[in-house]
């Protein structure tokens, strides 16, 4: 029993449920930037580059053939996923680094902000040193 009342402690702590939250979020990000780049910014680049649709873009290396009555499928280098890809890794790095520029500069504000100056009033200690100063200053003038 000891070693589920572990892991129970273990799963409930903020930082794994905290890390469960962010993957969650961030693959639904994820999805939402692909659709970003794959929707909306790559047709209108393709169609500046001459209409080309970029998941289309590939190489064959070898031709789709028929031996014998079965059907052998192409071999090909689809270099233009892997241009979608990264297209779709810079948009979501460049967020990051806009969210993250973001929260650096709304925690600097609130680091540059003055803090209230402590109000330090004396201990009953120091009080009573500064009454016996005096009185010894008094005293010393007369």
């Amino acid at each position: 029993m000891g070693l589920l009342k572990e892991f129970k402690d273990f799963a409930m702590r903020g930082n794994v449920i905290d890390l469960a939250v962010g993957v969650i979020i961030g693959g639904a990000f994820g999805k939402i930037v692909a659709s970003l780049v794959a929707d909306i910014i790559m047709p209108p680049i393709g169609l500046l580059v001459g209409g080309v649709n970029f998941t289309d873009l590939k190489w064959v290396l070898k031709v789709p053939e028929v031996i014998g009555g079965v059907n052998k499928t192409a071999v090909t280098l689809n270099y233009g996923s892997f241009l979608q890809v990264t297209f779709d890794f810079i948009i979501v790095a460049f967020a990051v680094f806009l969210f993250i520029k973001g929260i650096n500069r709304v925690s600097k504000k609130k680091e540059e902000a003055p803090a209230p100056a402590p109000v330090n009033e004396p201990s009953k200690e120091e009080q009573l040193l500064t009454e016996i100063r005096d009185l010894l200053k008094a005293q010393s003038k007369k």
